[in-house]
């Protein structure tokens, strides 16, 4: 079990990091809200899952406990998978996903790719009473929603488009839904083009 990585930041995309640490590249999967927390910095400490596979072995990233055990309580439901669960933390914040499950709020659980009613359904059922033990105090949940603004260069309409076909979005619909929503918002930040990309159907 690997419970938090420590080092230097090697390399940063929207959707992975590459974090040094003794000699060792690790390659982390992490959603949205830690890869902006991310980009300033030099070295970082995320704490990780760890997900072993027949055919591969994985890590998960998060910027901090929180975000986290959320994670592990979305791969808990039936039908929730990691790149699932990471795509529901790129598309809500963190109190956003917590007050949607808490409040039973189908239609925004529902809005997730990936996420079919019935899914969403099951998720609410088994998690709502759970995740309201997760809310705490902590004041970093609050810099979550600071995501810094980023214009709409072509630069980052290729990092959206790479963390969108990461996430398993077929490439020509990322990239119609990445114009589209450029064509109405061409100031848009890099995190929000994603999250409005992952929730357009």
């Amino acid at each position: 079990m690997i419970a938090f990585i420590e080092g230097k930041i090697a390399h940063l995309e929207a959707s992975y990091v590459i974090v040094s640490a003794g000699g060792i590249g690790y390659q982390i999967h992490i959603p949205l809200p830690t890869y902006s927390q991310l980009k300033e910095l030099k070295e970082c400490k995320l704490y990780t899952h760890f997900q072993v596979k027949e055919d591969s072995h994985s890590l998960y990233g998060f910027f901090d406990t929180n975000a986290k055990s959320l994670f592990q309580l979305l791969i808990s439901v039936s039908g929730i998978g990691p790149n699932t669960a990471l795509t529901l933390l790129s598309s809500m914040e963190y109190m956003e996903a917590i007050n949607a499950i808490a409040s039973e709020n189908v239609t925004a659980v529902k809005q997730v790719k990936g996420i079919g009613a019935k899914t969403a359904e099951r998720l609410i059922l088994e998690l709502k009473d759970k995740v309201k033990k997760l809310v705490t105090e902590d004041s970093s949940l609050a810099e979550q929603s600071n995501w810094a603004a980023q214009s709409a260069t072509a630069l980052v309409q290729q990092e959206a488009l790479v963390a969108l076909t990461t996430l398993g979005i077929n490439k020509t619909t990322a990239e119609k839904s990445i114009q589209h929503i450029l064509k109405q918002k061409p100031s848009i930040s890099v995190e929000e083009l994603i999250k409005l990309a992952l929730k357009s159907k």
